[in-house]
């Protein structure tokens, strides 16, 4: 299979790039450690208001997923019939023409060292955003160093065209010193002040609850009720001193605040209309599995960040459960974060640390998250309130614990994609039936593994 994996890269690498020449479209490529998909997706919900827009389906981001959204394909997996139905469309597209869209939102991503690079030696981007590179990014296992991850992601900035713009993220001290030697145009965006595009007022805005369920309205962060049902944020975008209310729905975290400032960041450069962006923001859907919110059994809240994990992502997501207001308990459901080399033990021991800090009750899932459990409980948390589960048990870790939450309990569950934390999340949300909608990983081809 590897031979046919290799044949068909080198055909559909090919079709794209000849569908490049001949069609031109303007390309936003976006990559990072962090927050890719977040970012391509409210990128996409921006541009789509104005301009014929394609963006990377889920994550396409390798040598495979790239072509395919040039080539406006889907993922055949292992079905050679499909694959040749996908290059004989692509080969028709070629010669025959067709209408193509005017601009291409490509998630560009890194699994190993050189998989950025082979493709920026090809695709040539208008823009490029870099969503940020933290010190024990995803993958770090296959480059050795932060500096290798980093050095890989650079590599699209260089890649960009000529005249062509960079946006990264600001927070993040490594792009912020790669700005400061990089010689083109660039934008940065972020919390701090100093960004072109920052965040003030950062706040999550909340629905009523009241004993019998029925709802009463959005209430403000400091309400004081029983119970809130978290709705989504709210924030303030400030741009050269003005700034503009800005509200997001469905999901928490500052991954989805980052996001929000590269869209309004790339809308400045193709000169849109800022509430025109903040409004096709309050409309964006957050992907399944990244910090989505879920009603949960019995009252309780879910937040389903189950797409995958790495250290920072989930020391943020449980930074954001500790930021919601009027709950019950806060609950950590955390699976084992893979490829991360030589740092795993630390970096699992400190996500214990901190969920010590913010979870009454904790549920690990895994080997490699056996680290966080007894981090947790060399932080002061109750042996009686850690609970440990094998790699294969994400289901029986939510199918026990559904028989004990209760009106407003905050539930996170959060673990690398091959841990299938969303089985866990099964098990425990209030519309099972709704699962393909609403989980990730819902496909014949997960289910079948």
């Amino acid at each position: 299979m590897i031979w046919l994996k290799k044949i068909v890269v080198f055909i559909i690498t090919w079709e794209a790039r000849a569908i490049l020449a001949r069609y031109q479209p303007k390309i936003i490529a976006v990559t990072g450690s962090v927050g890719k998909t977040s970012a391509k997706d409210a990128i996409f919900a921006a541009l789509s208001e104005w301009e014929y827009v394609r963006k990377s389906e889920k994550s396409f981001n390798s040598e495979i997923g790239v072509p395919l959204t040039i080539l406006g394909s889907e993922n055949a997996w292992t079905n050679p019939i499909k694959w040749a139905s996908n290059i004989i469309k692509a080969l028709f597209l070629i010669i025959f023409g067709g209408k193509y869209p005017h601009w291409l939102i490509l998630e560009v991503g890194a699994d190993r060292p050189g998989d950025i690079k082979k493709i920026a030696s090809w695709l040539r981007p208008d823009i490029v955003v870099l969503t940020g590179v933290p010190e024990m990014p995803a993958h770090i296992e296959y480059f050795g160093s932060h500096e290798k991850v980093l050095e890989e992601k650079r590599a699209l900035a260089y890649a960009l065209k000529r005249g062509g713009t960079l946006i990264l993220n600001g927070d993040d001290i490594y792009l912020k010193n790669f700005r400061m030697e990089y010689e083109g145009d660039s934008f940065a965006y972020g919390m701090e002040s100093h960004n072109n595009f920052a965040a003030t007022h950062v706040g999550i805005i909340y629905e009523r609850l009241p004993a019998n369920g029925s709802a009463k309205g959005k209430v403000a962060q400091d309400s004081k009720t029983s119970f809130a049902m978290p709705l989504g944020m709210s924030f303030r975008m400030v741009h050269k001193g003005s700034s503009l209310p800005v509200s997001i729905y469905k999901s928490l975290g500052a991954p989805r605040i980052y996001a929000a400032l590269a869209s309004f960041a790339v809308g400045n450069v193709l000169g849109l209309d800022y509430v025109t962006i903040a409004d096709a923001l309050s409309k964006w859907d957050p992907q399944p599995g990244r910090m989505r919110i879920l009603h949960g059994i019995n009252g309780s809240v879910i937040i389903d960040d189950t797409y995958n994990s790495s250290p920072v992502a989930a020391l943020s997501a449980l930074d954001t459960i500790g930021t919601i207001k009027n709950v019950g308990r806060r609950i950590g459901v955390l699976g084992d974060m893979l490829e991360l080399g030589k740092v795993s033990r630390e970096a699992h021991r400190r996500v214990g640390e901190r969920a010590a800090e913010i979870c009454a009750l904790l549920l690990t899932v895994g080997i490699r998250a056996r680290d966080i459990g007894e981090a947790a409980l060399d932080s002061g948390l109750s042996e009686n309130n850690i609970r440990e589960y094998e790699s294969k048990e994400s289901a029986r870790a939510g199918e026990e614990l559904k028989k004990e939450l209760r009106e407003g309990d905050v539930v996170l569950v959060k673990g690398s994609q091959s841990v299938r934390m969303e089985r866990a999340v099964f098990q425990i949300m209030s519309e099972p039936q709704n699962a393909r909608e609403l989980l990730v990983r819902q496909e014949s081809e997960w289910q079948n593994r």
